[in-house]
């Protein structure tokens, strides 16, 4: 079975930018990311419950992430902000007599979950008209509702050390045409990685020259960032095993294991082989009030990715087995030991 996911993007988004050679005057060598992690909203948040995050999932993945980077056990904590009664001069150091220096380079995409995405839907945002002021209204609800799960992200990653720096879409210049992106600001994205930071970016809402305004769905955020700077793979965080043949909670779903996808981003499920059980496809739910496409546009954002030879990993935010992706050992182990689905080409890595 073979079916065609098309991209998200546009003729004039393969354009937008290239990551220039490094030039010799520049102050920080250039550095390779060794991957994207997307923190899926459904993962990191009580997806049913207005802005709430889920803190051991968040808290766990933090953990995963900082020792996937290789930062020290021992790191020093990076938010200098006053919470909870504490005073701001308790948290600053004389000195980090530390490196923060880390050798595995990483950015970060989170989706919006109960943040953002009911606000949203209930103006409208993602179909556009800005002179509607209920959309207009809308529009900056959610931009507060989304920044402000940034901001906890953030906060988050630089309680453990991690030097993580929040990036908007939407004031970072990220726009769409007709939903399709037109402009971004990867380069800047990689002159951060560049300096030393971990980017982290969301899904948002932005201007559409077209419509007025959209949303920006996370995972086109990732899809865009893989076709620039290439990581050596991607990690798509989510709140279920991986993808199934039909929504997990149903009797009988089936995890799958292995997806391969060829040049025309068109895909076939290699593990298991449910063609033979006369299973031909995969169905996917969306919330009520998700306005990003849920499952459906992350699997046709990942096959993007894995066309152009670049693996992508869908799992289980928080367990073991999100660890183990994240340090980059699947491949390294039992695959049947593994639990979550891999997404390659067919031809293998192209660059």
């Amino acid at each position: 079975m073979a079916t065609s996911l098309q991209s998200s993007a546009s003729p004039e988004s393969q354009a937008l930018n290239t990551i220039a050679p490094q030039s010799p005057g520049s102050v920080y060598p250039h550095r390779h990311v060794r991957c994207i992690v997307k923190l899926g909203g459904a993962a990191i948040t009580r997806k049913g419950e207005l802005e709430t995050i889920d803190d051991a999932v968040l808290a766990s993945t933090t953990l995963h992430l900082r020792e996937a980077m290789g930062l020290s056990d021992a790191s020093l904590s990076l938010d200098w902000s006053r919470r909870n009664g504490v005073l701001i001069t308790d948290l600053i150091p004389n000195s980090t007599g530390q490196h923060l220096d880390f050798p595995n380079a990483f950015v970060v995409v989170h989706g919006a979950g109960s943040y953002g995405h009911f606000q949203a839907s209930k103006s409208g945002v993602n179909k556009g008209d800005l002179k509607n002021p209920l959309v207009k209204a809308g529009f900056v609800a959610t931009r507060i509702s989304v920044t402000k799960l940034n901001q906890e992200v953030v906060r988050c990653l630089a309680s453990e050390g991690i030097p993580a720096v929040g990036v908007s879409p939407f004031s970072a210049g990220w726009s769409t045409h007709n939903k399709m992106l037109e402009r971004d600001n990867v380069l800047e994205i990689q002159r951060a990685v560049d300096a030393g930071f971990v980017p982290v970016l969301h899904g948002d809402a932005v201007l559409d020259s077209t419509l007025g305004c959209t949303i920006l769905s996370g995972d086109i955020v990732v899809r865009r960032l893989a076709e620039v700077v290439k990581p050596s793979f991607v990690v798509f965080l989510t709140n279920v095993p991986g993808v199934f043949d039909r929504p997990p909670e149903e009797p009988n779903a089936t995890l799958l294991r292995e997806i391969v996808v060829f040049e025309d981003s068109s895909w076939t499920i290699v593990d298991p082989p449910l063609g033979a059980e006369g299973k031909g496809g995969v169905e996917t739910a969306v919330a009520a009030h998700d306005t990003t496409g849920g499952m459906s546009t992350k699997i046709a954002e990942a096959a993007s990715i894995a066309a152009t030879g670049i693996d992508v990993f869908v799992v289980e935010a928080g367990t073991p087995h999100a660890l183990e992706v994240l340090r980059g050992n699947v491949k390294k182990l039992n695959t049947k030991s593994w639990k979550g689905t891999l997404i390659r080409s067919a031809l293998g890595r192209s660059s």
